[in-house]
């Protein structure tokens, strides 16, 4: 069986996400809700959830058009057609009882080999099913989707010895393939795997700052990049979901804890942070939170809460010597720092990875399944056991033991729903401490069977991890999953230099990995482009570029102009435009198929390389456009000219020579970026014949796939010729800015800004009985990208970004 149709019962926040990200997959889904007391539409909950999902930003939506593929209805009128469906998610609120009694109604309609699943998050599998005919509960399993569902990799699945495991599968298939979930198997225990973990950091961090006197300033910056943790830290984290979750997700956890279990010693909150809930200081969501905007008197001022007194002031930038060590010596160097920084890191540290090593076969059967949990469902860069490696783990156990930590007692036996009695009248405070615990300073027994050779090994070219018995076993990856990263570690690049190398990734095809700051783009990078195209037909067949940082690429080196322009140096900016140009052009016109796969920013330049690429295999979360006018230039390394050509051969575009240069400035003159990869072939920034991976661990695969596919009978592509209106066009294009001027939309130099951009497009002096090349178009972006870098209002803008990473407006 296919999943052909889903349906989504309940459209809160989450059920409407998990809607509309089925509907991203290209599946059409029915999301139902009650019906409201009194209403005349019936379904005007569900009704209501979609049109905000329209409005909402972030977009839930990959392309607006998906909204089509969502059916509104309610669970009265419309529980018949639930029979339609391969697979129905209930996400309605947490209350075992209503949960059972839907179940009841969906047992009396679903066909037989419609798969049932809940997205809770508190409540166990075994509960939910007690009492079921044995038929449903075979089809029935947790599908623990994270906020938001578009946006977030993870999805917890637990199934029991019970669960049929072919609909398991189907399941894992479907969340990987079409909605791109890293998906992970989880016990059945209280918060699964990421929830656990995850709360337990951020009760710690909270508390620890607090108890440490730290400012939130100084915490974020210790907990956030010195740790591979977002910049958001734990308390810019907590405004981000809502301060006001937290009391929630703990009196949840707290009703199925084992008694003894380490987060239950967590469990209050803070007399500070209950003060903020109650005054609606919940995070963004409400007045502000830990953070807030200040804007008292027409201004914006950043403020920080004191952590001590519950008082606001200006936001000040942490300065700890231990976070500048992390910079140079990494997390050792945090973690072994004198200042209250470091003291901090190893506290917070410990704990949470001591926590995780004694959860572990509890809540997952090896480590990897809770290393992927933090990193896709808390966006870690690495996972608890990755961490650890990190530190030493002989180290890391020794440190430990000498340390007067917080004990991780031996759970005992869950307590179920209606518990709260066991520890007197508030569900927040902590039981007594289970017996058989690990002791003061005490070692997990996974972490002691690491101390000699880590969780993680490296020989003989592969990668080994430590299972809970002690011995180490290969890491397997899922069929149709390669990873650069795994072939670094055993191999040697063919191709490198400081900013780019170039690596063998199997059957003839050669993988271009940028490798600088944000993957700026440099003259390291371009000449590594120049070598490559030289390099690859003595060698292989065909070329991907492809790399494993946050983003493909954030445009050219900004900073490396500003620096190059404070200097006088305008020999070195000419030539790094030229030499672009140079290098895409070479790389357009190699002997070889090349293929880009792009994701998350492909920005200016990163942008401009994928358009020189013979195909593209993009990431869905691919966000990209051509923004130079954003920081007062325009597309120097032939985006213009590229664009001109797909939009005037494009079958779409009405006939004449106007409509494809107005198009082509419409699009680049206001820095349009496309916000998925399914939204960038309406800009022609991918072709129609472009292919799209929902799973961002199987795009290396995809793209060197597609080009093997390419490799056969492959001819580089014609050179292209240009018929352009000239003074005509560019004259509608300065109508046009005079317009936005006008109405205030745009200012003056804005205006220069477009009127370059529009000689460009327009062809300069021509006109339609001239043919131009695309070495005339190059010629003409070169010149205007000269003169434009040289002005000094290009150059603040530039320097703005590079500051404050926002545009200026001169």
């Amino acid at each position: 069986m296919d999943i052909r149709k889903v349906a989504v019962i309940g459209a809160g926040v989450m059920g409407a996400g998990i809607a509309a990200h089925i509907a991203n997959a290209g599946t059409p889904v029915m999301l139902l809700d009650i019906v409201p007391e009194g209403a005349t539409d019936r379904s005007q909950i569900a009704q209501t959830a979609l049109d905000k999902l329209l409005k909402a930003d972030p977009a839930p939506f990959m392309h607006k058009k998906n909204a089509r593929l969502v059916t509104p209805g309610n669970i009265e009128d419309d529980l018949a057609q639930l029979a339609e469906c391969d697979w129905i998610i209930e996400a309605i609120v947490e209350r075992l009882a209503i949960k059972q009694d839907l179940y009841r109604k969906l047992a009396t309609v679903r066909k037989a080999d419609a798969i049932i699943s809940s997205n809770t998050s508190s409540i166990p599998l075994h509960e939910l099913v007690a009492g079921l005919p044995e038929e449903f509960a075979a089809h029935f399993m947790i599908t623990h989707f994270f906020n938001q569902p578009r946006y977030m990799r993870l999805l917890e699945i637990v199934t029991s010895p019970q669960t049929d495991q072919d609909a398991a599968a189907k399941i894992r298939t479907f969340a990987d393939m079409k909605l791109g979930k890293g998906v992970v198997d989880c016990k059945d225990t209280p918060g699964f795997i990421a929830n656990r973990i995850g709360i337990f950091w951020i009760q710690t961090a909270i508390q620890e700052a607090i108890d440490m006197g730290l400012t939130v300033e100084e915490a974020d910056a210790v907990v956030g990049r010195p740790m591979g943790i977002p910049k958001t830290g734990v308390f810019g984290l907590s405004d981000l979901v809502g301060i006001d979750l937290m009391p929630h997700l703990m009196r949840s956890m707290n009703r199925s804890l084992p008694v003894g279990d380490a987060l239950l010693e967590k469990a209050t909150i803070p007399p500070l942070i209950q003060k903020m809930i109650d005054e609606g200081y919940t995070g963004r969501k409400g007045k502000g939170g830990f953070y807030r905007l200040n804007t008292a008197g027409g201004g914006k001022v950043k403020e920080s809460i004191d952590l001590q007194t519950g008082d606001y002031s200006p936001t000040q930038p942490a300065k700890l010597a231990s976070v500048k060590a992390a910079k140079e010596g990494g997390l050792q160097a945090l973690v072994s720092h004198p200042d209250k920084g470091g003291q901090y890191a190893w506290r917070v540290l410990s704990q949470t990875l001591r926590y995780a090593a004694a959860l572990v076969p509890e809540i997952a059967d090896d480590i990897c399944a809770v290393n992927t949990a933090m990193k896709l469902g808390y966006n870690w860069k690495f996972g608890p056991f990755e961490l650890i490696d990190q530190l030493g783990a002989e180290d890391f156990a020794k440190r430990l033991a000498a340390d007067a930590v917080p004990p991780i007692p031996s759970p005992s036996p869950a307590r179920g729903e209606g518990s709260e009695e066991v520890r007197g009248n508030s569900v927040l405070s902590p039981p007594p401490l289970a017996g058989g615990g690990l002791g003061r300073g005490g070692i997990p027994p996974l972490l002691e069977k690491a101390r000699a050779h880590g969780f993680y090994r490296h020989d003989a070219g592969e990668t080994l991890y430590l299972q809970p018995d002690g011995s180490y076993i290969p890491l397997q990856r899922p069929p149709g999953v390669l990873l650069l990263a795994d072939l670094k570690r055993h191999a040697e690049p063919l191709l490198e230099n400081d900013a780019a190398s170039l690596w063998d990734i199997g059957d003839g095809v050669a993988c271009l990995e940028f490798h600088s700051k944000m993957n700026s783009l440099d003259p390291l990078i371009l000449e590594i482009i120049e070598e490559s195209v030289e390099f690859i037909p003595h060698h292989h067949k065909a070329l991907v570029i492809y790399n494993e940082g946050s983003n493909f690429s954030a445009g050219a080196n900004l900073g490396l102009l500003m620096f190059a322009a404070k200097l006088g140096g305008w020999d070195e900016v000419d030539k790094m435009v030229s030499g672009g140009q140079q290098a895409y052009k070479k790389l357009k016109y190699a002997p070889f198929p090349v293929v880009g796969a792009p994701f998350g920013l492909a920005l200016g330049g990163g942008c401009e390389i994928l358009l020189h690429c013979d195909a593209l295999q993009a990431h869905a979360e691919t966000y990209v456009g051509l923004v130079e006018t954003g920081v007062g230039l325009i597309p120097g390394w032939g985006g213009c000219k590229e664009m001109l050509h797909r939009w005037s051969t494009n079958p779409r575009m009405p006939r004449g020579p106007l409509p494809p240069v107005l198009k082509c400035f419409e699009i680049i003159s206001v820095a349009t970026v496309a916000k998925s990869a399914f939204e960038a072939k309406d800009y022609l920034f991918l072709r129609p014949t472009d292919g799209i991976s929902m799973n961002r661990d199987r795009l290396l695969a995809d793209a060197k796939a597609r080009a093997l596919s390419m490799i056969e009978g492959y001819q580089p592509p014609e050179p292209p010729v240009f018929h352009l209106p000239g003074a005509t066009a560019k004259v509608a294009m300065e109508m046009a800015v005079n317009d936005f001027l006008a109405q205030g939309k745009a200012t003056p130099y804005d205006a220069v800004i477009a009127q370059t951009l529009a000689t460009v497009l327009s062809g300069g002096d021509t006109d339609m009985t001239e043919t131009l090349s695309e070495d005339d178009l190059l010629a003409l972006e070169y010149a205007q990208f000269t003169q434009l870098v040289r002005k000094a209002e290009t150059l603040a803008r530039v320097s703005h970004m590079l500051e404050t990473g926002k545009p200026l407006r001169n």
